[in-house]
């Protein structure tokens, strides 16, 4: 995806004075991403068939492991922001692959419980904490969404430096496999529900609509505890 050029921008002696990484997650913008542990990265295992989805994949790799032998900064500038570009696709691509393992949920986890990814706009969520989330592991597709795990719905990110990030560094299964592996992250599901009123009378349609989908709620409930139920009365199916 298109890079933000106000997160993009860096000067010589920002690179020059710190490890890639350290700098990269530094940029306003990336937040959202936690630090790949060495140890992960250096194991060429974890990185199988990414090489195909990075364009300079060994110079991408040299330049986000420090390694690189020829100075970027003697490089055009089109050669060095082609391969920057390439550095932070793979630094995104294994991202997603180390945040659903056990040492990444952690980093994650800590990420959340300061509110680093911000907070739900949806009112009655009451500022519950988002995870980053994307709608496809795919790259290129969607950029990177917020899930609310109380109100289970996605939302934009109201930083635009934020939505020019891909989704895909983040992926499908990250916000969910995090929350069943720390079960007392997940929040109360919100029982309160917006009702809209003219001059103080619910508006019909949607009151009886509301009406049918909590009975509904309720006889799931009622199954899911063992109560048995009669279901959804025949008056709230009409």
């Amino acid at each position: 995806m298109e890079q933000d050029p106000e997160s993009s921008t860096y000067s010589e002696s920002d690179v020059s004075t710190a490890y890639w990484i350290e700098w990269f997650l530094s940029l306003k913008g990336n937040e959202f991403f936690c630090e790949i542990d060495e140890d992960y990265i250096n194991d060429r295992f974890n990185l199988t068939g990414i090489s195909a989805d990075v364009p300079h994949y060994s110079e991408a790799f040299a330049l986000m492991t420090d390694s690189l032998d020829e100075d970027i900064d003697a490089l055009p500038d089109s050669a060095r922001m082609e391969m920057e570009n390439a550095a932070r696709h793979l630094y995104g691509l294994i991202h997603q692959r180390f945040i659903v393992t056990t040492r990444g949920l952690v980093k994650m986890f800590e990420k959340l419980r300061h509110a680093e990814f911000g907070r739900c706009p949806r009112v009655l969520c009451h500022n519950q904490a988002v995870l980053p989330i994307g709608l496809s592991d795919v790259p290129g597709y969607r950029s990177v969404m917020l899930y609310c795990p109380r109100c289970e719905d996605v939302y934009a990110p109201p930083s635009r430096r934020h939505a020019v990030i891909d989704g895909a560094y983040f992926g499908t299964t990250f916000p969910h496999l995090l929350l069943q592996v720390y079960p007392q992250l997940m929040p109360t599901k919100p029982n309160d529900r917006y009702v809209p009123k003219i001059f103080g009378f619910k508006v019909h349609a949607v009151a009886n609509e509301q009406r049918l989908q909590d009975e509904i709620r309720d006889e799931q409930k009622r199954r899911l505890t063992g109560g048995g139920g009669v279901g959804v009365s025949a008056e709230a199916k009409e």
